[in-house]
């Protein structure tokens, strides 16, 4: 059985001959090279699309090693698409693996130091050139975000567009599992949405799958990517994160987790400069912490959220599995994967206290920026008991504004609204029923 992906099908029919390149980046193994090889080319086949019309390659085959020269490259494709008659589909996938090449032709003494780049030709360049021949649309995957998706305006001249892909989302998993919703949400938070280990039926080797997918892959990337002497620091940080997932922290508290486990210090900054590689791969996602009544971010402190759970929890060897922390991991990729920016917010609340005035701070797990509004939504286990039900719902009730206010709770309960306008809603129907809440 073969799982559709219709959202990102849609996303790429949407923006097919838009005179820009298509960049699909999003971490590796969560199908982006299946997506654009094998799910949209069938696709534009049953359009009518003939097969030599399609121009394929993969960077990261050994047979295809010496098309990294973006040069190389670049002649394949032209060599390929000489009948100007047709419209051709190139396809590259990992194109983070081409490097720069230094041009021969320039007198390097003739250029100034602060445009010595301009010696040399990037896949940005042939990229930039390949789109805008007309008989050309142009698709690249990757994996490296600094790389790709911060620099598309810069380096493609706003003439690229980006579509995200993230591991399989609950709705996509539930339709392949042929599970009940309970159990597959069980099974959903273990394992996660890696495809191959969704599609694999046996739990050991999902376990297998998803242990060596982290080292062998993520893990030995980052290392060889940025030329690291050991993986001892990247190790026991990943381990803290993994640990911790929806916690606040800093580099500081994150360099004093590490060197715990490692039983030797390590400094603040390698530890920012490690978060920022893991982000980079798309390993982890950070969500800055932002003060609702002060509208300001706080400058250091924030959560970082794991892109899979299969993958958290088997950096962890399956051994921490706390729901709460689990589903709300669950939550913020979901919400993330509709498009939505999101921060962690804080209330503080001013209260008399033997007729002192005591400031205390209270947290909404997410403010979800969805362009017209914010939303701030809660994620809980449960508000079975008059206690529980406060401490999730105080800092709603302190917010200060009129913006919709969401508490998301474990199950399938349906959807209802207190006396305060606070809505609530099971976790199942949430992921499920996208337009359910409007957004």
């Amino acid at each position: 059985m073969i799982i559709k992906r219709e959202q990102y099908i849609e996303a790429l029919l949407s923006k097919r001959w838009n005179g820009k390149v298509k960049i699909i980046t999003g971490i590796r193994r969560c199908g982006k090279s299946f997506l654009l090889s094998t799910l949209y080319k069938d696709y534009l086949k049953s359009e009518g699309v003939p097969e030599d019309c399609f121009i394929e390659i993969a960077l990261d085959r050994k047979a295809n090693m010496k098309y990294r020269n973006p040069n190389e490259l670049y002649d394949y494709v032209i060599g390929k698409t000489q009948d100007d008659s047709k419209r051709y589909y190139v396809f590259i996938d990992e194109i983070q693996l081409s490097y720069k090449v230094k041009n021969k032709d320039v007198d390097e003494s003739l250029v100034p130091e602060e445009d010595r780049d301009m010696l040399y030709t990037t896949f940005y360049d042939i990229l930039n050139d390949l789109m805008a021949r007309s008989n050309l649309d142009v698709y690249v995957t990757g994996s490296n975000s600094k790389m790709l998706s911060t620099d598309i305006v810069t380096n493609f001249r706003d003439r690229g567009t980006e579509i995200k892909v993230y591991p399989l989302s609950f709705k996509e998993y539930f339709a392949f599992s042929g599970l009940e919703k309970a159990d597959a949400l069980e099974e959903y938070l273990m394992f996660g949405g890696m495809p191959l280990a969704v599609t694999e039926k046996d739990e050991a080797e999902k376990r297998k799958y998803l242990i060596g997918l982290h080292k062998n892959v993520y893990i030995k990337d980052i290392v060889e990517r940025y030329k690291l002497k050991d993986d001892e620091v990247l190790d026991a940080l990943i381990d803290s994160l993994s640990s911790a997932v929806g916690s606040l922290t800093n580099p500081h508290n994150l360099a004093n987790a590490a060197g715990t486990l490692m039983k030797r210090n390590t400094s603040d900054h390698t530890i920012k400069k490690y978060l920022d590689y893991l982000e980079d791969a798309y390993l982890f996602i950070g969500a800055k912490r932002y003060d609702v009544k002060g509208k300001r971010y706080f400058d250091n402190t924030q959560k970082y959220y794991s892109m899979d759970l299969g993958l958290r929890n088997a950096k962890l060897n399956f051994r921490q599995q706390e729901k709460s922390h689990l589903m709300e991991n669950m939550i913020f990729l979901e919400l993330i994967r509709r498009g939505y920016s999101i921060d962690v917010g804080v209330v503080e609340v001013t209260r008399m206290k033997d007729g002192k005035k005591q400031q205390s701070q209270h947290e909404i797990d997410f403010i979800v920026n969805t362009g017209q509004e914010k939303v701030y939504i809660q994620s809980a286990l449960n508000v079975d008991t008059e206690e529980k039900h406060n401490q999730e719902t105080f800092s709603l009730k302190n917010s200060g504004d009129l913006f919709r206010k969401i508490v998301i709770v474990d199950g399938n309960i349906k959807q209802w609204t207190d006396e305060n306008g606070i809505i609530y809603v099971g976790v199942i129907p949430f992921l499920l029923e996208e337009s359910k809440l409007g957004f």
